[in-house]
């Protein structure tokens, strides 16, 4: 074999290993159903059976012969599953299709010292520095090495995260962003805060947010 094809052959297999990269950098988890998503149930055999359900603020939907039902968390095919396998206590061989009519849209939340704190709509892949620009940009009082991620673990619990987002612009400084999940929410702040755990309950994140406008 010559030094050429050898050559030839390790470029391909790095063109291969960068585009699976890419394709695992970009990949955007499945959506998941949430509280207040609508979803509606299709039986084939037995339409007597068929709903229109609202997820409760328990996770639940209350089906016709088949009783409260947790989907909250799974995704459009785990929740079909797990219907099916209930469902089938009381129906022979449900045949069953669901469909996600109406949803939430994925956001982020922005507080604290910057122009227009709120809500934020994601659409893609969106770091925390691009959210606070979302959200207007730091104000003047902002402390911008010190900005604060909380993101929930589950219902009761939330992780924390200080990040540095000061003069990231070089390739060498982005490492120090963060691309940010559904349901993040980011405390720009004026002051460093002091005696923060990693982890804190999730009932007690008012402290630091309030209710704000959706901003598109």
């Amino acid at each position: 074999m010559t030094r050429r094809l050898i050559l030839a052959i390790a470029a391909i297999c790095a063109l291969q290993l960068s585009a699976r990269g890419d394709d695992q950098l970009h990949h955007r988890p499945v959506y998941t159903l949430h509280v207040g998503d609508v979803i509606d149930l299709n039986y084939r055999l037995t339409p007597e059976f068929n709903q229109t359900v609202t997820i409760q603020p328990d996770g639940c939907v209350n089906l016709e012969e088949v009783g409260n039902v947790k989907v909250a968390g799974l995704t459009v095919e785990q929740a079909h599953n797990e219907i099916v396998k209930i469902a089938s206590n009381q129906l022979n061989h449900p045949e069953l299709s669901i469909t996600l009519k109406q949803f939430e849209q994925p956001y982020v939340v922005v507080a604290g010292e910057v122009a227009r704190p709120g809500k934020i709509e994601i659409h893609e892949d969106t770091t925390a520095l691009q959210a606070v620009m979302l959200a207007g940009g730091f104000a003047q009082s902002a402390e911008e090495t010190h900005v604060v991620l909380f993101r929930h673990i589950n219902a009761d619990t939330a992780e924390v995260r200080q990040l540095n987002l000061h003069n990231i612009k070089k390739d060498a400084q982005l490492e120090r962003d963060i691309e940010l999940e559904p349901g993040d929410m980011l405390l720009v702040t004026r002051n460093k805060l002091e005696h923060l755990s990693r982890f804190m309950k999730a009932a007690n994140l008012g402290v630091y947010f309030n209710p704000f406008p959706v901003v598109p």
